[in-house]
């Protein structure tokens, strides 16, 4: 079981503060909801975390060893799913899977999937948001990456692949440690073991839907 720690992370655009006190612990096996407005900084916190963002100070620690979010990519702890899609619209299905996975065995666990394979001859622009979404919670999830973060997995998606996202993501917590923002909160619900709502820069722990309305995040 590996644990990631984010000690600080504090971050400012002009004179305003968007991130000022946020701190949380997860484990592999664990599932930490991010909730909070439009603006207050959780994609911002998602891509100081993977290391695209470097404007503003963090401080992360992975089995108690520093990390620095700029040696990710080498490292290989830390995988992101943003909110933009981000696979080539042109290129079918089946032919995706390659350019992620070499190993045959990773290979079929995507292609075989009861879901994926009913779409394996389609292009990336032929499928429906959730169609999409779901493929693409499945390669980042496959990574060997102990740590996954998803920015908005369940936005604007058939409530069919809502389910089997919640499914996947079941799967996937035996051996992950997953960071999920999304404004569908009953979904993160749903699937989180922990939550957080980031308002005014702090983050405020979360224990059930009466806590985001105390929070005013739901009115």
């Amino acid at each position: 079981m590996a644990t990631f720690k984010l000690h600080s992370a504090t971050i400012n655009f002009g004179k305003k503060d968007i991130l000022k006190e946020i701190s949380f612990s997860l484990k592999t096996t664990e599932i930490l909801g991010i909730f909070g407005r439009n603006g207050c900084g959780k994609s911002t916190l998602l891509k100081m975390i993977f290391g695209t963002q470097t404007k503003g100070a963090i401080k992360i620690s992975i089995d108690e060893i520093e990390f620095h979010p700029s040696r990710n990519v080498s490292i290989k702890r830390i995988a992101y799913l943003p909110q933009q899609s981000f696979l080539p619209k042109n290129i079918k299905v089946r032919d995706v899977i390659p350019i992620y996975f070499s190993e045959e065995k990773k290979q079929d666990a995507i292609f075989y999937d009861a879901l994926i394979a009913k779409l394996a001859t389609k292009k990336i622009g032929e499928l429906s948001l959730g169609q999409l979404r779901y493929l693409e919670v499945l390669l980042v999830g496959n990574l060997e990456h102990p740590f996954l973060m998803l920015d908005e997995p369940f936005s604007m998606i058939e409530p069919l692949y809502k389910v089997e996202i919640k499914k996947l993501l079941s799967r996937l917590q035996a051996e992950k440690g997953i960071i999920i923002t999304d404004h569908y909160y009953e979904d993160v619900l749903d699937v989180t073991t922990q939550n957080l709502l980031i308002k005014d820069g702090i983050a405020n722990k979360i224990e059930n839907k009466k806590d985001l309305q105390k929070l005013n995040y739901l009115v």
